[in-house]
């Protein structure tokens, strides 16, 4: 780098935070795949197989999203691509370097924001980033320079001199990101980067990512159990359940490769258990009638055609003394995908785990 970042800006005095963090980001290097991934796998002491056995890569530049319930396997994947755990067989390899024998390597090319916000809650925000700066090498000028860009991009200015153990939840998770970004890595692996935030903060957090990968190409690698969050920012996602990869692709492909059409009937949130168990056996036990899910007085119903038995299921319910308050027509979504691959819905397989 042949000029500071400071005289970036003095030259440039009209640019944005993000256009003057590009303007100093080291070019991406590397293969066209910034992430391959054979056969890993994670057995812990107790016996618990978390990952068992798979394989993806991710491009460069690319936004890899792996999703499933909590309990899947998601953090121990994404833990020991960050060099946070260690993997039990099988290999991979992060911006072209081992991940069980180029650790240190691996870990100048990556940025990581764990699901436990590691944050110093005594330091202002301001003083957070500059330490974490110099942690990574950057003279103190530079890292302050990049400290105040940082907290514009994450919309933080405001607050930079303010103790983080003040932050609400979404800020404390934006300053976290931000403390991941600070040496501007090729590489950005996010676990559950929204857990427990507001919709308004969730927002907030996926508008950063995608200005993040759109101005620097930057490879994002994040695990998720939200469904919209996957479909949104993902270009591909890998489904997972209990260790294995059992889905892939793009959430247009995943959606249209079961081809059915979900029929969601509603009942009154105080309906007995007893009534939904009723209505779920009596659908199961038709031939048209290719998989259903419970929740909350919801029933999800995957048919093929819904305009081919929608009638005569109504006939069936009306005849049980068991009609539905209210009935739509769904589109396939990425929990119908679950459900088909596992044969469990995400509701289930969260109150398993």
């Amino acid at each position: 780098m042949t000029a500071t970042l400071l005289e970036h800006t003095r030259e440039t005095p009209d640019q944005s935070p993000l256009d003057e963090l590009v303007s100093v980001a080291p070019a991406t290097t590397g293969g066209p795949d910034a992430i391959v991934v054979d056969g890993l796998a994670k057995r812990y002491l107790n016996g618990t197989e978390a990952v068992r056995g798979i394989s993806f890569s991710v491009s460069t530049g690319e936004v890899y999203g792996i999703l499933g319930p909590n309990g899947a396997g998601k953090s121990t994947t994404i833990g020991i691509l960050g060099t946070l755990v260690r993997l039990t067989a099988g290999h991979a390899a992060v911006a072209g370097f081992d991940v069980a024998t180029g650790a240190r390597d691996v870990r100048r090319h990556i940025g990581f924001a764990t699901q436990e916000i590691g944050v110093d809650d005594l330091a202002t925000g301001n003083e957070f980033l500059v330490l974490q700066g110099r942690l990574h090498g950057l003279s103190r000028r530079d890292a302050t320079r990049r400290a105040h860009l940082l907290l514009g991009l994450v919309d933080l200015e405001d607050a930079a001199n303010q103790r983080i153990g003040e932050y609400s939840g979404g800020m404390k998770r934006r300053i976290d990101l931000a403390s991941a970004l600070i040496h501007l890595p090729p590489i950005l692996f996010l676990d559950e980067p929204t857990e427990g935030l507001d919709p308004r903060a969730r927002v907030a957090i996926w508008e950063t990512l995608e200005r993040l990968n759109a101005a620097f190409q930057m490879t994002i690698m994040l695990s998720t159990h939200y469904m919209e969050e996957a479909d949104r920012l993902c270009g591909r996602i890998g489904i997972i359940d209990r260790g294995l990869i059992v889905a892939e692709g793009t959430p247009a492909e995943l959606k249209a490769s079961i081809g059915g059409q979900t029929l969601s009937l509603r009942y009154a949130p105080d309906s007995p258990a007893e009534l939904l168990a009723r209505v779920r056996a009596t659908l199961l036990a038709r031939d048209d009638v290719l998989a259903v899910v419970a929740s909350d007085g919801h029933l999800s119903v995957e048919v093929e055609e819904t305009a081919a038995v929608t009638p005569e299921l109504l006939r069936v319910l009306q005849r049980e003394w068991a009609a539905p308050q209210a009935l739509s027509i769904d589109q396939p979504t990425l929990e119908d995908v679950y459900l088909r691959s596992t044969g469990r819905g995400f509701g289930e397989e969260e109150l398993a785990a």
